[in-house]
């Protein structure tokens, strides 16, 4: 087997500005990956106890300053809450950054132009988002270029992204709605596995039993949906016999008006994250 390209040019390293469950999974992704060696590996952490426990866990440099370690980044993923990023801004100007280190954002709703206009500097931003089925190495990500992005920018985002699951390209108009359906759709898959586990038990499950039937069912179904390219309605028919239970049972669904629940929970999470975006400011 070949060995992975490294994502650094010679003598660069890649930093992570907030290592938090995300940071930390990202970091992880790419030391197994073989995709960055753990000496040009650093990261940063609001407090010195959690700089210490990052710095044990993933036996990397850590700091809360990073000033001097980011003058020396090619790649830096900034990983911290929307409200962050105006301080995060500050520091990353204070050091002095080489104008080809690359910036990739995992920021909900925060655009590339918002992050342009904060930093003040001709570096090339990258946009993500990814979500959290990514600590399972089944995450979705998807990334989109701002200003001076290339597509050799995208694909080193790409790599990144892909350690952990898989990442695709998307213009950035899509970026809201996307965090809004698969950012935060792991929590509408929980709540609608804990339903269904709900509902066996109702009928005389074990409540163990339950949850391991449904959550096997819902990984099943999804698996389908990928390896087909069929339809989900078209997967669905496959399930619905006539007069059978199936068919029942969704008829119930379309009763309590689910298709619509769960359009207007995504449009709820689309209109908040544009509103973290415009929190942003300087």
């Amino acid at each position: 087997m070949n060995e992975p390209t490294p994502l650094l040019a010679s003598g660069r390293t890649l930093g992570v500005i907030g290592a938090g469950v995300m940071g930390q999974t990202l970091m992880k992704g790419l030391l197994d990956a073989g995709l960055v060696s753990r000496r040009h590996l650093w990261a940063t952490a609001k407090t010195q106890a959690s700089c210490d426990e990052v710095a044990a866990s993933l036996n990397i440099e850590t700091m809360r300053d990073y000033r001097e370690a980011a003058a020396e980044a090619g790649i830096v993923l900034v990983c911290v809450k929307p409200g962050q990023i105006a301080a995060v801004a500050g520091v990353l100007r204070e050091a002095h950054l080489r104008p080809d280190t690359l910036l990739i954002s995992i920021l909900a709703g925060v655009s590339t132009e918002r992050l342009e206009a904060l930093l003040g500097l001709p570096n090339v931003w990258v946009r993500a988002m990814p979500n959290t089925p990514c600590v399972v190495r089944q995450g979705m990500t998807v990334v989109c270029g701002g200003r001076g992005a290339t597509p050799a920018h995208l694909d080193l985002a790409q790599r990144i992204f892909s350690s952990v699951g898989r990442c695709t390209v998307v213009e950035e108009q899509y970026c809201n709605a996307i965090t809004a359906l698969s950012g935060s759709g792991p929590a509408y898959m929980y709540l609608v596995m804990e339903a269904l586990a709900d509902a066996g038990v109702r009928v005389g499950l074990p409540r163990d039993l339950a949850l391991e039937l449904v959550a096997q069912t819902m990984l099943g179904s999804a698996r389908m949906v990928q390896d087909t390219a069929r339809h989900p309605a078209s997967l669905r028919d496959d399930v619905t016999t006539p007069a059978g239970c199936t068919i029942g049972g969704l008829l119930m669904l379309e009763d309590g008006k689910i298709r619509s629940v769960l359009a207007r929970a995504v449009e709820e999470a689309t209109r908040i994250v544009e509103h973290l975006g415009r929190a942003a400011k300087a």
